[in-house]
């Protein structure tokens, strides 16, 4: 338990990604099964300890700490693990040198409800005080150390100078602690034959198309799409069994029984899934977030957001593997494909026609539809190659929209950032000229430097009205105020927000120290945008 406390706190000080991959490789190369592979299957999110909540803890140390004390510190702090790591009581820590981290994830497997204060306080009470953040980060499952599922594959990668995009593509029919494809990494097992039948494929990403590339490029050598606002997806249907993939990998099925009732194919297919009818209506990003993440699905929300896919491309056809093909091949194949699947689940993405990259910007930039964000530039003979290959596909992105809005509320960040106040939420102003009132429109945390954090941070502190655990209310009205230029990518109507609208990738893009607070936009320059 030790090693991986160590190695947590390691990452969430580390700030370099390579030095990341190389904590990470040291790791599992110095640690033994099984407890490497539990460590892994906890920094990419595959851990879950039912038996314990947030909650639990919670009442937990309001036995032990005045909670009102416990109040304080957790609002300093900022994070619940953390806190409750370093004001945990410390009689007896350190007293269990040697709990394997096996050891511990089995006994917060197996517990219940009930059990769970008794156990977790016995796990914490023979712990250090780095081991027991681990712990209780393993059991809120929110580690946060900058550590993503690719970065902890590309890590396993580099421990056994294998390609990355193999180890994506077993990924699914792998299980922690995961010894089969440590076995395979170090050189001592053949490699691990996949268990899963419907198996997903690394997915070819695009670049962003700058004002330096295209001059360089032919524009007779690529074709063009719109590129919509939807998630990237891949429908996998082999050997009976049919899933829907995120363009990470994660199986999201579960959320779209309608569409999967559609997939009567043998194949794999790369899209767009969108909600509305390919024959008339598309719908907004909103109207599909109605969709992600549900367990369970009732009929009148599949019949009031309905999906489907807009196929761009086609990996494997029955037993055909077409990734090696050109695209222009490959496009051949999907539209026939298609033709034969539900026409209300499936269409085919149109192409954009364009002799040079001139008018493909001016397309660019006015599309035909306001679920479009940009065009996708593809070479016709490209192959379908995982990753971010430089070269073939390019994304161009309509310019993003931009206001100027008031810093409202300011929450504390995570990992290197506790620190300081780095999570903004900001509002444009509503309501009578004489007697404005700010309404919240968005919340950013990034498009700053770490120099204008710590400017941010400063005037956070000193203008604070009032507190709410981690969050800060900072002065906001006509004659005091911090204006941030913020830019977005799209907007949506609302009815969740007060302001009725809801941006899309919202981004700090400019500090505007010089601005008055109240010449900040006003919440109809958001809704004529809307309109338009």
């Amino acid at each position: 338990m030790r090693a991986f406390a160590e190695l947590l706190d390691r990452l969430l000080l580390t700030p370099s990604r390579n030095r990341k991959l190389q904590l990470l490789v040291d790791y599992f190369r110095a640690t033994p099964d099984p407890d490497r592979g539990l460590a892994l299957a906890a920094l990419i999110g595959d851990l879950d300890f039912p038996g314990v909540k947030p909650a639990i803890l919670r009442a937990m140390i309001s036995e032990r700490m005045d909670p009102v004390l416990f109040g304080l510190s957790y609002n300093f702090v900022g994070d619940l693990a953390e806190t409750i790591s370093l004001v945990w009581p410390t009689g007896n820590s350190g007293a269990g040198d040697g709990l394997p981290l096996a050891g511990v994830v089995d006994q917060l497997s197996r517990v219940s409800r009930s059990d769970a204060p008794k156990v977790v306080a016995a796990l914490l009470d023979q712990s250090t005080a780095s081991e027991r953040f681990a712990i209780l980060k393993l059991v809120t499952g929110s580690l946060r150390i900058g550590v993503s599922a690719r970065l902890a594959k590309q890590a396993l990668a580099d421990l056994g100078q294998a390609d990355i995009n193999e180890i994506e593509e077993l990924w699914h029919g792998l299980h922690a602690p995961y010894a089969d494809l440590f076995a395979w990494l170090e050189g001592v097992a053949d490699k691990p034959v996949p268990q899963a039948q419907a198996l997903f494929r690394p997915v070819m990403l695009s670049n962003p198309m700058t004002e330096t590339d295209y001059p360089k490029l032919d524009p007779a050598d690529y074709c063009a799409e719109w590129k919509w606002d939807g998630i990237r997806v891949q429908v996998v249907a082999m050997n009976g069994a049919q899933r829907l993939y995120s363009r990470t990998g994660d199986d999201i099925s579960g959320s779209f029984p309608d569409l999967m009732q559609a997939v009567n194919f043998e194949g794999v297919i790369d899209g767009e899934l969108l909600v509305g009818d390919p024959q008339g209506r598309t719908a907004t990003f909103s109207d599909l977030q109605q969709r992600l993440n549900r367990k369970s699905v009732s009929a009148k929300v599949q019949a009031q957001f309905p999906v489907f896919v807009r196929c761009y491309d086609i990996l494997q056809a029955g037993e055909d593997d077409l990734r090696t093909l050109s695209f222009i091949e490959r496009r051949k194949h999907l539209e026939a494909f298609v033709a034969d699947l539900d026409p209300t689940r499936f269409d085919v993405s149109r192409f954009v026609p364009f002799s040079s990259w001139e008018e493909l910007d001016e397309k660019r930039k006015r599309p035909p539809h306001p679920i479009i964000e940009g065009v996708m530039a593809k070479r016709w003979d490209s192959t379908y190659v995982p990753g971010r290959p430089k070269g073939p596909w390019f994304k161009w992105k309509r310019d993003p929209y931009t206001v100027d809005a008031v810093l409202m509320y300011a929450q504390r960040g995570s990992g290197r950032r506790a620190s300081f106040y780095s999570d903004y939420t900001f509002g444009v102003w509503s309501g009578p000229e004489d007697a404005p009132e700010l309404v919240p429109v968005g919340k950013a945390y990034f498009g700053f430097t770490d120099a204008e954090l710590k400017q941010i941070d400063k005037f956070v502190r000193d203008n604070t009205i009032d507190r709410f655990g981690p969050v800060r209310s900072v002065r906001a009205n006509r004659e005091t105020g911090l204006v941030f230029e913020v830019a977005f990518e799209g907007l949506n109507r609302s009815t969740r927000h007060k302001s009725g609208v809801a941006m899309r990738f919202p981004r700090i893009s400019r500090l505007r120290w010089d601005k008055p607070t109240a010449e900040a936009d006003r919440i109809e320059v958001l809704q004529s945008m809307l309109e338009g």
